[in-house]
């Protein structure tokens, strides 16, 4: 765990590995979900260096709760989610595509 992180935030890393590891994820998916969670935290509350645009927008993991792996409303990763990926590949005419479309043209690339 890094040196910047608070005792709670230690504690809350492992309570979200261990409640991973227990729903079947593997160790190292587990750490890396769980370390998520608590720099998207940090990144929130204005508490780390750098953050992405993404991480400081969204709202917090623990709010989100699932939100987009149940059966009603979004599914799957935001519109600023896909359009990053875009940009990393490349894609053209991504900043006048909606959702879906970046969806169809990251799936096609």
């Amino acid at each position: 765990m890094p040196k910047e992180w608070t005792a709670k935030q230690e504690r809350q890393y492992e309570h979200i590995k261990d409640s991973a590891q227990d729903r079947g994820t593997g160790t190292k998916r587990a750490t890396e979900i769980a370390a998520r969670t608590v720099n998207k935290n940090r990144a929130q509350s204005g508490q780390s260096k750098t953050a992405s645009r993404t991480s400081v927008r969204d709202i917090s993991p623990q709010r989100r709760g699932g939100k987009r792996s149940h059966s009603d409303g979004p599914k799957g990763r935001t519109r600023d989610q896909l359009y990053n990926e875009a940009r990393q590949r490349g894609i053209k005419g991504r900043s006048k595509m909606n959702k879906d479309q970046l969806a169809d043209a990251l799936g096609r690339s």
